[in-house]
């Protein structure tokens, strides 16, 4: 019998680049298909998903600012990017019969719901994922706020980050061969070793409202469904290591 998950509902957060797969830009679909499969596979463990998705894979809001766009306008035409990777994985999931909703924090009628929480909660209750797109709404926040904010709003049980990487480490694993690798680690760590985690901001946040940080590799082949078991290879952040 297999085991069940120890999260009843869960926020999973991938980065916009983890939808680029081996292509310098854009969304490679196979890249999109492989983690749909996996958020089904772990759905039908008996978890419910919210997710939030970046948008670096398409347009990255301080890079365009540092080249002179203002910051707020690079930050709205980074949010659009976001809603733009929302509905690839929607036709994702739905393709493998999924149900699943975007709700984007900037009205856009024509393309997606709007986000309202009560409806967000009532999709989750109906077994539905719920894709968050445009970050917050607003310019001057990162998706990984945005992240934070949502599985506050939805009462989620963890926040999930799909990294390349199989949990944090003390330096770029990718740059520094013998980076130490940390199997747990308090809110507090996180932050006063400025890991490279999330931004200080959506740890802050997570750490009021008590909702531990599960980080893994969203690159691996059933990660995510092994790390909700509480058997997979990841980090988790928390009050205590």
């Amino acid at each position: 019998m297999p085991t069940a998950p120890k999260y009843r509902r869960v926020l999973l957060k991938v980065s916009g680049e983890a939808l680029m797969g081996s292509q310098p830009y854009g969304i490679d679909l196979d890249t999109v298909d492989r983690i749909a499969a996996d958020v089904k596979e772990a759905k039908l463990a008996g978890t419910q998903f919210c997710m939030v998705i970046g948008g670096g894979n398409i347009f990255r809001g301080l890079s365009a600012a540092a080249k002179g766009i203002d910051r707020a306008t690079a930050d709205y035409m980074g949010m659009l990017a976001t809603v733009m990777n929302a509905l690839a994985m929607q036709a994702a999931l739905e393709r493998i019969g999924v149900e699943s909703r975007v709700q984007s924090a900037i009205p856009m009628s024509a393309v997606c719901e709007p986000y309202i929480r009560r409806r967000a909660m009532r999709h989750l209750e109906k077994e539905r994922v719920v894709i968050f797109a445009a970050g917050t709404g607003n310019p001057f926040f990162t998706t990984d706020t945005a992240a934070a904010l949502r599985a506050a709003e939805m009462s989620c049980n963890a926040l999930v980050k799909g990294t390349k990487v199989d949990g944090v480490y003390s330096d770029d694993p990718v740059k520094v061969k013998d980076a130490e690798r940390y199997a747990a680690l308090s809110y507090h760590d996180v932050l006063a070793r400025d890991l490279k985690v999330m931004d200080a901001s959506a740890v802050s946040l997570s750490r009021e409202n008590k909702i531990p940080i599960i980080v893994f590799s969203i690159h691996d082949r059933g990660a995510l469904a092994a790390v909700l078991r509480g058997e997979g290879r990841a980090t988790v952040i928390g009050e205590s290591a």
